[in-house]
């Protein structure tokens, strides 16, 4: 069995962070690993706390992770502050894992923002260039580049501008274009459309980390980059598409959709 080490914040609601990434890798048959970067208290509906580790902490699960037990694939979520930035950052380039799949998580689906504006230097610098891939949305692709993106040109200039900044790929998703959330791969040598089916849900709360989790999944089972992404994206819509009616706001994705026979109502 593969193993892949998640570094991100833990979510109380289950739907997102560290629980979402957990359950993601275990739906595709990955051992899963976790460094806990903050503690949020959060539902469907809002993000009411926050509860950064310490720096020490942080260092030390990296540690004791990469120290014991064979890393395949890393996956970065929300780190939090400049401070934490830089202490991951360290780690990994004192561990060197040959995968890191970096979703640059700013704002939750409720709108609070999970990464403070001292940190978007840091990670330009410290942590782009460590990634095998940064998977931004729309709105982080403008924080990492200073522009907006409003046509497909923009996605075109925003991904060469992000992959200037050292990630060896980018894939651009764009949920929050209208239309259809096609996003845009880029390697460095071509561009790949990945089509995408809007699917008329308010459940959608977890879908960047669920993707991000599941291309890195894929990666640590040995699949080449453009299919890791292709399949992570089939995988993604599914689970949006059997998506949960858990609490009163955005309930989450179904990570385990493939498992299960039942109709949606019978997890309600």
């Amino acid at each position: 069995m593969k193993r892949a080490l998640t570094i991100a914040g833990s979510d109380s609601g289950g739907g997102a962070g560290i629980q979402a990434d957990l359950k993601t890798f275990s739906a595709h048959r990955v051992y899963g690993m976790s460094v806990i970067t903050a503690v949020t208290a959060q539902n469907t509906l809002e993000v009411r706390s926050i509860q950064p580790i310490d720096l020490p902490v942080i260092t030390d699960q990296i540690a004791a992770v990469f120290e014991d037990i064979r890393v395949d694939a890393v996956k970065i979520g929300m780190l939090g502050s400049k401070e934490t930035v830089e202490t991951v950052a360290h780690s990994l380039k004192l561990f060197k894992p040959a995968i890191v799949v970096l979703d640059p998580v700013m704002i939750s689906k409720s709108g609070h923002h999970l990464l403070d504006e001292r940190a978007v230097s840091s990670v330009k610098t410290d942590l782009l260039p460590l990634a095998t891939l940064v998977t931004p949305n729309i709105p982080e692709a403008e924080v990492l580049t200073g522009f907006p993106i409003r046509t497909k040109q923009d996605f075109y200039k925003a991904c060469t501008a992000i992959l200037e900044l050292g990630p060896k790929a980018v894939l651009l998703k764009g949920g929050h274009a209208a239309g259809n959330p096609n996003d845009l791969f880029y390697d460095g040598k071509e561009f790949s459309w990945i089509k995408g089916e809007r699917i008329h849900t308010k459940n959608t709360h977890g879908t960047g980390c669920t993707l991000s989790s599941a291309i890195a999944s894929n990666l640590a089972n040995g699949l080449p980059l453009a299919t890791s992404i292709e399949q992570a994206k089939i995988y993604i819509s599914e689970a949006i598409r059997n998506s949960l009616e858990l609490g009163k706001g955005h309930g989450p994705v179904h990570h385990f959709h493939q498992f299960y026979k039942k109709e949606r109502s019978d997890f309600t």
